[in-house]
């Protein structure tokens, strides 16, 4: 009996393991749903015009849980930009702790990444140049940015690395290095009139982005900071 007894306890510990792994996969679902959702909307209509009334309903979710996950708007707000940060973000940290690549591999791979993720017309991108380009609220502008920075400091990071064990010059402007990086993408994207006439093509063609911007500028970046960044480029020393 005691056999048994022991048998089905663990048959119902089993159980109810698999049905809390279940019910917290099924949270995790509607937290990306309504994340997705917002997104979207907030992109849209920006903080203002969107209200938590309207995404629950978009959702499909009720107010009550809609407020347990995220507490506010403006919580619901950044929830949107830190997901899409903190997925990318350990992206970065993964090619900067491979120590089997160096300094200038990791960056370039960095670059890679970041122009694979940026330079599309999807919600997100929308929403950040939206949303930067005000400055009425500049207590909810600072948590934005503050999030954002997140990975520019990862990028900072591998400049540093590289000054540390000698692969970069010792005398770059990290600052502006990590500018480069940066503008380059919210000038094209963020001008898209001005940007369509200095490229060619109208960039909001979402082929032309695909196919022939992002390596391009892929090509474009990491010929420049090589050039700047590299000892072995480094020609104003001969």
């Amino acid at each position: 009996m005691k056999y048994y007894k022991n048998m089905f306890q663990s048959i119902n510990r089993l159980i109810n393991f698999v049905q809390e792994k279940a019910m917290d996969k099924d949270k995790i679902d509607k937290k990306d749903h309504i994340l997705d959702v917002a997104e979207r909307i907030f992109s849209d209509l920006g903080f203002d015009g969107a209200s938590t009334r309207m995404i629950s309903s978009e959702a499909g979710v009720n107010m009550a849980m809609l407020n347990y996950y995220f507490g506010s708007k403006e919580g619901l707000f950044l929830a949107v930009f830190e997901r899409k940060i903190s997925s990318f973000q350990a992206l970065l940290q993964n090619i900067g702790s491979d120590e089997s690549m160096s300094s200038w591999d990791k960056l370039a791979k960095c670059i890679d990444n970041y122009v694979d993720r940026i330079i599309v017309n999807n919600c997100f991108q929308k929403l950040i140049t939206r949303e930067m380009s005000l400055s009425k609220r500049s207590d909810l502008t600072d948590k934005i940015t503050q999030i954002l920075m997140v990975n520019v400091l990862e990028f900072k990071k591998i400049f540093d690395e590289g000054i540390k064990n000698g692969s970069f010059n010792k005398d770059i402007d990290i600052q502006l290095a990590t500018a480069t990086i940066f503008g380059t993408k919210s000038y094209i994207i963020n001008t898209p009139n001005m940007s369509s006439l200095i490229l060619g093509h109208d960039i909001r063609d979402e082929k032309f982005l695909e196919e022939k911007l992002k390596p391009r500028i892929k090509t474009y970046m990491k010929r420049l900071l090589k050039a700047y960044l590299v000892n072995d480029n480094d020609k104003t020393k001969e």
